[in-house]
């Protein structure tokens, strides 16, 4: 028999399920890139004004470091992508701004008491983009690709516990999982698509609140109000949205300054000094982790000894006071302070500086010679590689010869996340909902688990995570598989930086989350 969960408003205030990991990879900060400024755009257009002086229309012009990996929602790898398409897609659920699930798609949802079938109730006279309604049939096609249950290779692990999905009627969605999965809820938040949305990549279709309008590479990426919104009181005032690919920061501070730009996601403090009166700086924790990657496979850095070392010599308050110009928190492993719940204190004091202690490692690794490393780093992102020059210059008081590898995004996705053809690589991991998200990239059996980590001991631990519905228990065993990260040197874990965000004084209703995201919906213009 199934159980009624609480209603939206209470169950999902209470699940607080904040956490972060690389959906892609790279926040979208715009302090890190280089390249050359957009061109045109079709200015701020008001044609209406409501009280208090908010204006109906508008367009807001926001500069992008990158441009999108891929339009279709499951092939896409980069948050970047995402947080401009979760615009256009909505799920059943999406994460709120207190790192809590809110209904989307989903009316109501329950559980059974034993945990293994979830049953979704949709809601009323949603539409797609096309004019078509949004059933049933279409979260059971959408999640049926996911899970890989067509017949095809599963398009996302966050469906793997799936056994059966049924659609009694246009409204009900009954999902069977093969084992509790503590995880799934939490996975509910990606966009439903319509069935049969094969070779829709090039004209995406949603239901959610901006439809997708045109896409030229190198230029921008424009999306248009939705006016058949199904959530009336959350229907967005902006008439369109103009993305800018922008890599150069330089060039997206002074854009914003000049008017052709409205908003400069990742803006460093650097370029918010330039901007002087008429515009807004919002700030907040970035629920990030940005590491040194280092790949475990490779020689030398198989020998923990090695990757130990390499923590030795690492100063990161040093990369937070230059680099993020004192705006990050230092990190131990893989989970941001704003994790709360499942954060491991401590572990950030495990590798203090010291070339000596990184010196005496590399001699019984068998390295007393020192070792060469390539640091492959995405070159739109300045902020990873000016981290990438700064290590280079510690690295070298160990012994250790780091040359830096500068490469396309769309290379660096395809090179190091996909195929993980790469050393050691600067990079940030980016926020999700479930603490499993964050660490389940370190599994043995994780498709793009391009650190290459594999450790019995820490599967085991998330793997019991994953199936743990007891809360305080669960949070106990992500703290140890964050303690075996930290010991075994998985990589470098730096910092969390502080994300800030300028747009023009006249642009209102910006939202913080913790997870990268653009609520465009929320935003309008005033007098």
């Amino acid at each position: 028999m199934l159980k009624l969960r609480k209603s939206f408003v209470v169950g999902f205030s209470s699940l607080m399920v904040a956490s972060m990991v690389l959906a892609g990879c790279g926040s979208s900060n715009n302090s890190n890139g280089s390249g050359s400024p957009a061109t045109g755009g079709t200015g701020t257009s008001a044609p209406a004004s409501t009280s208090g002086g908010k204006v109906k229309g508008g367009t807001v012009r926001v500069a992008m470091a990158t441009e999108p990996d891929n339009l279709d929602p499951y092939l896409s790898a980069a948050t970047d992508t995402g947080s401009m398409m979760d615009n256009v897609f909505d799920g059943l659920f999406e994460g709120g701004e207190n790192s809590d699930l809110v209904p989307a798609v989903a009316e109501s949802y329950k559980v059974s008491e034993d945990g293994l079938t979830y049953t979704f109730t949709l809601k009323k006279g949603v539409k797609f983009h096309d004019g078509s309604d949004l059933t049933s049939e279409d979260v059971y096609y959408s999640y049926a690709k996911l899970a890989g249950l067509n017949g095809k290779k599963p398009l996302s692990s966050k469906f793997a516990a799936i056994e059966k999905i049924d659609a009694p009627d246009d409204r009900t969605v009954v999902v069977k999982l093969k084992a509790k999965d503590a995880a799934f809820l939490a996975a509910n938040i990606v966009g439903i698509v319509p069935k049969d949305y094969e070779g829709h990549s090039a004209k995406p279709i949603g239901a959610g609140p901006f439809k997708f309008n045109s896409y030229t590479p190198g230029q921008q990426l424009v999306l248009e109000r939705n006016d058949s919104f199904y959530d009336k009181e959350h229907a967005p005032t902006l008439d369109r949205v103009e993305f800018k690919f922008m890599p150069d920061a330089n060039a997206s501070v002074l854009a914003l300054k000049s008017g052709d730009i409205d908003m400069v996601p990742g803006i460093s403090a650097q370029g918010a000094l330039q901007l002087g009166s008429g515009f807004r700086i919002v700030s907040g924790p970035q629920n990030m982790v940005q590491l040194l990657a280092l790949n475990n496979s490779v020689e030398p850095l198989n020998n923990v000894k090695v990757r130990q070392a390499i923590n030795h010599a690492i100063d990161k308050d040093v990369i937070i006071k230059t680099v993020a110009e004192g705006n990050g928190v230092k990190l131990g492993s893989n989970m941001s302070p704003a994790m709360k719940m499942y954060y491991k204190e401590g572990l950030d004091k495990r590798y203090e500086p010291n070339a000596e202690q990184a010196k005496k490692l590399l001699k019984e690794a068998g390295y007393e010679s020192g070792i060469k490393l390539t640091i492959t780093v995405p070159s739109n992102y300045k902020f990873h590689v000016d981290t990438a020059q700064v290590i280079a210059e510690q690295l070298k008081a160990v012994g250790i010869q780091a040359t830096i590898k500068q490469i396309e995004w769309s290379s660096w996705l395809e090179d190091v996340y996909n195929n993980a053809k790469y050393e050691a690589t600067i990079v940030g991991l980016t926020g999700k909902l479930d603490p499993h998200e964050v660490l389940g990239r370190y599994e043995t059996t994780y498709s793009k688990n391009f650190f290459k980590f594999s450790n019995s001991e820490f599967d085991n631990l998330v793997g019991k995570g994953r199936l743990e519905i007891n809360p305080d228990k669960r949070a106990e065993l992500y703290k140890q598989a964050q303690s075996i990260l930290t010991e075994q040197a998985a990589a470098v874990y730096i910092m969390d930086p502080n994300r800030s965000v300028a747009m023009k004084d006249s642009l209102q209703g910006y939202k913080m989350y913790p997870i990268q995201k653009y609520d465009f919906a929320a935003m309008y213009y005033t007098k």
